[in-house]
């Protein structure tokens, strides 16, 4: 059983995520903390496999928190759930060893995905013996999931394809809407997709802030996703 704390600012949305969390098999939340200095003590004190983490505590940011807690020697996973989309959030959050990024707002069937993701990933580092180097590399993240496996329920992986190729064939950042007119869909759909890659490393989003209105985001493809 994989046990997991929330942690949360709202009291009630954590205590939905906690009792949906119930919901999913192989999971048990054991806790749910609305501030740092709250999580920080659960977290030694429970030793949760993992960590549903929102970023905008009342008390202190969540990536700093989770710093915080690798100092104290929690070793928690870390599943980030926030309405932060900024490049550099999300780099940290990959940075400080986050097993996945979800942005709000999302579906119950969209958290469900990340667990089912997770949980997968758990069980692979809990045989007892590796089998060999390309396992080794998986259990330390070296080789992604394919993007079939890796989408968000409604997806294509052909779509996908067509969008991050695009990215890797223009030099210039693309808008959504360009994106959306090379690969024949509307803008709305275009713009899933490219968050969704910033989401997962895989492209980075700028703002180009015009005389007016509000600023256009711009997404490039991301360092070291520019092979094929």
């Amino acid at each position: 059983m994989i046990t997991v704390l929330v942690v949360d600012d709202d009291f009630r949305v954590a205590r939905i995520h906690s009792a949906f969390v119930d919901r999913v098999e192989g999971f048990r939340a054991i806790g749910v903390a609305g501030n740092g200095a709250e999580a920080l003590e659960m977290a030694s004190r429970l030793v949760p496999d993992l960590i549903l983490l929102d970023l905008y505590l009342p008390d202190v940011f969540g990536l700093d928190l989770l710093n915080q807690m690798r100092v104290a020697g929690v070793e928690g996973d870390v599943i980030v759930i926030s309405a932060a989309n900024e490049s550099e959030t999300v780099e940290r959050a990959l940075k400080l060893g986050a097993a996945n990024y979800l942005l709000k707002p999302f579906t119950l069937d969209d958290l469900a995905g990340r667990l089912s993701e997770y949980r997968s990933q758990h069980q692979r580092r809990l045989r007892p013996l590796v089998g060999d180097q390309a396992e080794i590399d998986r259990i330390f993240g070296r080789f992604e999931l394919t993007i079939a496996e890796s989408l968000p329920k409604g997806m294509s992986p052909e779509t996908a394809e067509l969008i991050l190729a695009t990215l890797r064939e223009r030099s210039e950042e693309q808008s959504a809407q360009q994106c959306a007119a090379a690969v024949g869909i509307s803008r709305v759909s275009a713009r899933r997709y490219l968050e969704f890659f910033v989401s997962q490393g895989k492209a980075q989003v700028s703002l180009r802030y015009g005389s007016r209105g509000r600023p256009e985001r711009r997404y490039r493809i991301a360092a070291g996703s520019d092979s094929k």
